[in-house]
Parts: structure tokens; C-alpha cells; sequence
């Protein structure tokens, strides 16, 4: 693998010494650079060799010193992933329709991208030299898809017979003071009841080393071909929460924390009433889906503590999943007193991924066109942040930009409500 600059800042560090995009890096003081986390790690000395190979193939060598830790302003391009080896029937890809943009069809299973950004892995493909690295560069904490302890199960989970044992990977990690926030994502009738117990008490062993457990339903699409499993139903789910609960008031008594949580979809499968926001404590696995609501709600009134500009007789339709409509009314109410606005709760059946997935962060653009053409009785329409990516596109393509365009009214993408009822953010719609 090779690692290169694709662009430098001017006026920066590297800039200064000539650094150019299209460098390919070779080594730092001495030490090869095989990815981007050998640089991270590699070039956070203030005194640095660096040799280098120019886009032409001509090497060079820099010498670099900064003061005081300033950046050396040099973005990477983006590196190699190392995909999936595993066949999970539950993978949410595998439910993936044909004709979606390529990289959404990337299983990516990369322990360097647990740490970077909290990506889960499996480490079902890690090697001896990984976990050498991983001890040396003290990757911590890594988010890990552990599924199920007993290596049976987890076998068969993951449809991979050469997948290591689990238990012995993280208690090797761990004595090294490697942390994991694990999940779990429960198969009814695999790796839930007594799999699961085994499970939870498996980590629980392994101290402070894990942190956090999310317990998270199978989530299906109409396109699941690969899945021949139960599907999560009420019962199914209202029973795990009942396991959980024991685990969490163990761990409240010997941790203060409840150290195992459900995500929110099982609370709303089991219709059971979601914990407050203290429950969760710092929200460690908040994008896991777990204490989403509570966080919401902590927002918006943190949001009307702040004072809320009045916006009297403002007509405004709130775009959401199935799943989270019945829990706006409560949330929508307060931001009514608290501005005058009138908000009406628009719920979308997914159209892409079918009416089993609920879930407002996975809304498209073709379900917001539908839902919000001819709403001219409305003054401003508010989407769920989650459904677009980082660039502004909707999992169908559909740019939030050309969407916008196209619709009778405003169109606001927001996080808490807030964030959008705010003077500026109106004044940019």
C-alpha cells in the first residue's frame, strides 16, 4: 500500500519545506509508512525526516521542524479499505436494492476505521501484525460487532468457519489497555436468551476493558434475500429489554453506570417507554442508535431554555420515519408553546427499503418529494439531517440541492428542530 499527499495548505508546515500533492510517502524518521495511521502516529514528532517520492518518481527527503505541535497541514488521499470477509445473513448491505452509487455497497470490516471514526469491525480479519499494532500505536477505544461470544455461534453468525475466537482476541487486546465499546446485533433464536447471557457475562469479565454494550435488533429490508431468520417481533423484543435490565441495574451497582443498553429501535419495537437522558450518561454509542431520543429531547429543551425566536402562526410539517411519529407530538408541543408556530407531523413509508425500515435516517429523496409536493399550505418543511450524507445526497442519489429546488416551500434540514428555528437558519432557507 502506499500513502500520498493530495493536497498541502498553503502557508502551512509542509507548504514552507515543499511538500507538493501526489507525494507518496515513504518513511518518517527511519520508519516505513504502510497506511494513514503510520503517519498519524509516525509524524507527530516536532522534529521530522521524511522521505518522499514525487509524482515524477524522483525521491526526496525532508527535514521539518515545528514549534509548539502546529499541524503540518497535509490531507492524505483516501486510503484502502479492508473489506468484509464474513457472509452475516443480517448484514444491513445484503438488504441493499440494486442501482444504488457504489460505495454504498462497500463492506467494510477495518480495524483502523473502528478507531479513526468509530466504525464497528468484527476483527475476524486481523492478523498477528495487527494486533502487534494495535497494542503499539494503543488504538483505543475500538467498536467491536461481537454478535455472540461462544464460538459456535459466532461462526455461524458471521457464515465464517476461519472467524478467531472473540474471547481470546479482546482478552489479549485488553491486558495490552486496549478499550471496546461492543455490540450486539440480536438474531431471535440465535444469539439472544441464553447465548446472549453467556455473551454479556463473557464481557462483563473483561472489567474495564469494555466500557459500553449496545444490544440492537436485526434490522430487515424487503431486499434481505440472504436472511432465513425469525424477524424481531414485540415479544421477542420486550424480552431482551427484561435481560437487559437485570444486566444494567448489576452494573449500576458495581459500575454506576448501566454499562448494557438496547438501541432505541427494541424500545419501539416492545413498546416500552424510552430512559431519560441521564440513563445513558455520555451517550457512548449515540450513533448506534442508542439514547437518540433521549438526546433529542434533551435538545430541544436545552433549545427552549434558550429562548426561541417567536414564529406565530408559522405553519411548519416536520418529515419523518414510522418509527419515531408517535414520539413527536410531546416534543412538537413544547416548541409550539415555546414560538407560537403551528408543526405538523409528516410520517414516510420508506419507498426504498420497504415499510419494515422505520427509521427516519434512512428516508430518501423520492420519499421527502412525495411527501412534501403541492404542500404549499405549509411555510417551511423540516427533514431529518441523517437521511443526507456529508456531500448533501439522499441514499437515492438525489442531491438535497435539487430537492430544495423543486419543492413549493423551504426546505430545512435539521438535527433537533432548533437548530432550524433559529433567526440565521431561517433567514438561509
Amino acid at each position: 500500500m502506499t500513502v500520498k499527499v493530495a493536497r498541502v495548505e498553503a502557508g502551512s508546515v509542509a507548504h514552507g519545506v515543499g511538500i507538493v500533492g501526489g507525494t507518496e510517502l515513504v518513511s518518517v524518521n527511519g520508519r516505513a509508512v504502510g497506511d494513514f495511521l503510520d503517519w498519524e502516529f509516525l509524524a507527530a514528532d516536532d522534529e521530522l525526516s521524511v522521505v518522499g517520492r514525487l509524482p515524477g518518481g524522483e525521491a526526496v527527503e525532508y527535514e521539518i521542524e515545528r514549534a509548539d505541535g502546529r499541524p503540518l497541514g497535509i490531507e492524505l488521499e483516501p486510503p484502502v479499505v479492508r473489506q468484509c470477509a464474513n457472509r452475516c445473513e443480517f448484514c444491513f448491505i445484503e438488504g441493499l436494492p440494486s442501482g444504488l452509487r457504489r460505495s454504498l455497497y462497500l463492506r467494510d470490516d477495518d480495524y483502523r476505521l473502528s478507531f479513526a471514526y468509530g466504525n464497528f469491525a468484527t476483527l475476524s480479519n486481523v492478523r498477528e501484525r495487527d494486533i502487534a499494532r494495535i497494542l503499539e500505536y494503543r488504538l483505543s477505544p475500538l467498536y467491536v460487532s461481537v454478535h455472540a461470544t461462544p464460538h459456535d455461534v459466532r461462526i455461524r453468525l458471521l457464515n465464517n468457519p476461519k472467524v478467531p475466537d472473540i474471547v481470546a482476541q479482546l482478552t489479549r487486546l485488553a491486558a495490552g489497555g486496549i478499550q471496546f465499546h461492543c455490540q450486539m446485533v440480536i438474531v431471535p433464536g440465535e444469539n439472544d436468551g441464553v447465548v446472549l447471557e453467556r455473551s454479556l457475562a463473557d464481557l462483563w469479565a473483561l472489567g474495564e476493558a469494555v466500557p459500553s454494550v449496545a444490544i440492537v435488533p436485526v434490522g430487515l429490508t424487503q431486499f434481505s434475500h440472504l436472511y432465513t431468520g425469525q424477524a424481531m417481533d414485540r415479544s421477542t423484543a420486550g424480552a431482551l429489554l427484561a435481560q437487559l435490565d437485570r444486566w444494567a441495574k448489576r452494573a449500576e451497582r458495581a459500575r454506576e453506570h448501566a454499562w448494557v443498553y438496547g438501541s432505541d429501535e427494541l424500545y419501539l419495537l416492545a413498546g416500552v417507554e424510552l430512559p431519560s437522558a441521564s440513563y445513558y450518561g455520555d451517550f457512548p454509542q449515540i450513533e448506534n442508535g442508542v439514547g437518540a431520543v433521549a438526546m433529542l429531547r434533551q435538545r430541544v429543551s436545552a433549545g427552549v431554555r434558550g429562548r426561541l425566536p417567536r414564529r406565530d402562526g408559522m405553519r411548519i410539517g416536520v418529515v419523518t420515519g414510522t418509527a419515531m411519529a408517535p414520539l413527536m407530538p410531546p416534543l412538537l408541543n413544547v416548541l409550539k408553546r415555546a414560538t407560537g408556530a403551528h408543526f405538523e407531523i409528516i410520517s414516510c413509508v420508506n419507498s426504498l427499503f420497504g415499510p419494515t425500515t422505520t427509521t427516519a435516517g434512512l428516508l430518501v429523496g423520492a420519499d421527502i418529494r412525495a411527501a412534501l409536493a403541492g404542500r404549499r399550505d405549509l411555510d417551511l418543511a423540516l427533514i431529518p439531517a441523517e437521511s443526507i450524507n456529508d456531500s448533501g445526497v439522499f441514499l437515492d442519489d438525489v442531491p438535497l440541492a435539487e430537492l430544495q429546488r423543486a419543492m413549493p416551500i423551504p426546505v430545512v434540514v435539521s438535527y433537533d428542530f432548533v437548530d432550524a428555528l433559529r433567526v440565521d437558519a431561517l433567514e438561509a432557507a
